[in-house]
């Protein structure tokens, strides 16, 4: 149990540029996109590779994400 608490706790401490996924609400601090926003750009793209589904939550693939905000002209 103490094992299981020490993990939870590093996995808190990584910094999100460091992450390699990133939660809706995550994403929209470190982008500066709104959250609604970024839900209708996965809605958009659903073949999309900078996002993964987990169930029913969207996590972003941080660095395709970076890759698709660099090739697009409009967001």
């Amino acid at each position: 149990m103490h094992e299981e608490r020490m993990n939870n706790e590093v996995s808190i401490n990584i910094p999100v540029w460091r992450r390699t996924l990133l939660t809706i609400v995550e994403a929209a601090q470190f982008y500066h996109i709104g959250e609604k926003r970024l839900r209708m750009i996965v809605d958009m793209h659903p073949e999309g590779d900078f996002y993964l589904m987990n169930g029913n939550r969207v996590l972003i693939k941080r660095e395709l994400f970076e890759k698709f905000i660099a090739e697009s002209s409009v967001i």
